[in-house]
């Protein structure tokens, strides 16, 4: 599912104020960080991830497999931050 700007701006609004919820460090992404994903998109449907230790082209590489690994959908990227959207099943 595309987002809309609408739908973006609305959770860009949304995201404003929340913290990290997994931090990726120079072990990238391991079974654990992916895991953490995994649970965190589950419960909040939207969260960001913070990509340490990686110059611009590799973090965005990185934010795209974990899109594509978890069908999410990338709402926002700024420096090391990602705001990421996986509309809840139900």
């Amino acid at each position: 599912m595309a987002l809309t700007e609408k739908m973006k701006h609305d959770l860009r609004g949304r995201g404003h104020t929340l913290k990290p919820v997994v931090s990726l460090g120079n072990a990238g992404l391991s079974k654990a960080v992916l895991r953490e994903i995994e649970l965190s998109l589950e419960h909040h449907e939207l969260m960001k991830i913070k990509v340490g230790g990686a110059e611009r082209d590799e973090r965005k590489r990185i934010i795209t497999r974990i899109c594509d690994r978890f069908d999410a959908e990338l709402v926002q990227a700024i420096g090391h931050i990602a705001l990421i959207y996986r509309k809840h099943p139900d």
